[in-house]
């Protein structure tokens, strides 16, 4: 039990580790990397169940989707851009370190989950990118609504609406728009 104790404390990390983007667009008490992993685990679990996929693995994928963060901390895209492969490494490094304390088995089941979602090779991977871009935007349109200024946030609908079109985002898009022109 020590070994499972200890992945549960590297988990519980995420509960206090502030997502940076929010806090570099000065969002005051932004969520947590745990509070976007959640919403996003309870998306992908809907997207995967409207068509048909294995929403079971999908959320598994969701939920662990972001643990490298827990020691590598939460990089934006361009942070993220800019490390370049050394980022890449320190997240396997992480990755291999935090799951290395559970039973052999399950660590290398979650790794090797963990690294079709970061190489998006099952259809259950891309609707995880798809509710991690598209949870991103509601928590945006959600701090619009709760007064941070509109043109502060700006970055993250133009980063998604342009380089990840989907039908929800699309919906979010509309949503925003509508809510801009008083509608």
């Amino acid at each position: 039990m020590d070994g499972i104790i200890a992945f549960l404390r590297a988990v519980g990390r995420l509960k206090g580790l502030p997502r940076t983007g929010w806090l570099e667009a000065g969002v005051e008490g932004p969520e947590t990397v745990a509070e976007h992993s959640f919403r996003t685990a309870v998306l992908a679990m809907v997207l995967a169940d409207l068509r048909g996929l294995d929403a079971g693995k999908a959320m598994r994928m969701a939920l662990i989707h972001d643990l490298a963060e827990a020691k590598t901390g939460d990089l934006t895209p361009e942070q993220r851009r800019r490390r370049g492969a050394a980022h890449t490494r320190e997240e396997e490094e992480a990755m291999t370190l935090i799951l290395s304390t559970l039973p052999e088995p399950l660590a290398e089941s979650y790794h090797a989950l963990w690294r079709e979602y970061r190489e998006a090779t099952s259809p259950e991977a891309k609707i995880v990118i798809q509710a991690d871009r598209a949870e991103m935007l509601l928590q945006a349109l959600e701090y619009e609504e709760a007064g941070v200024d509109p043109s502060r946030l700006d970055r993250f609908w133009h980063a998604e609406t342009e380089s990840h079109p989907s039908e929800l985002i699309e919906a979010l898009t509309a949503k925003r728009r509508k809510r801009r022109a008083g509608v």
